[in-house]
């Protein structure tokens, strides 16, 4: 692996991390959420996350590196501050805090796509930006 995968394996798993912690996040979504509507598209969306992780992971490989196993040091003291604050049971809270979370994920994502990613890389990520941009619609939708 020469000097330049090595950057965008470290670019793919910092993406990765971000995924993990989105799975993690919508975990503690369903776990609150009463409406079974609402929890469903929770978890379709939940399942989306680790269909995105895996695409992630694989690339990684292919690109001769190791991709992470979870959400990271920063992930991890984000789910504990977001554990410490505590979840509402409400759910156009829990839709909105989804969706914010969601657009989040979605700036880290486009500045990786703007940074030292190969093309293929680049496919990846901007195809996991489109379905992420389609979760926040859904999420807006549900608010409505």
């Amino acid at each position: 692996m020469d000097n330049r995968d090595n950057v965008v394996v470290k670019e793919l798993n910092s993406l990765l991390e971000g995924n993990y912690m989105a799975v993690h996040g919508y975990e503690r979504y369903i776990q609150h959420v009463k409406d079974p509507n609402v929890k469903k598209e929770l978890q379709r969306i939940q399942q989306e996350h680790k269909q995105n992780s895996a695409l992630i992971a694989e690339r990684i490989q292919n690109l001769g590196g190791v991709p992470v196993d979870g959400p990271g040091f920063k992930g991890t003291m984000a789910e504990t501050m977001n554990k410490l604050k505590g979840t509402s049971d409400d759910t156009e809270f829990i839709v909105k805090d989804a969706a914010e979370s969601e657009n989040k994920g979605i700036k880290m994502a486009e500045e990786l796509v703007r940074g030292d990613l190969d093309d293929e890389s680049r496919k990846v990520v901007e195809k996991i930006l489109d379905v992420n941009r389609k979760h926040v619609s859904q999420l807006n939708n549900l608010l409505h």
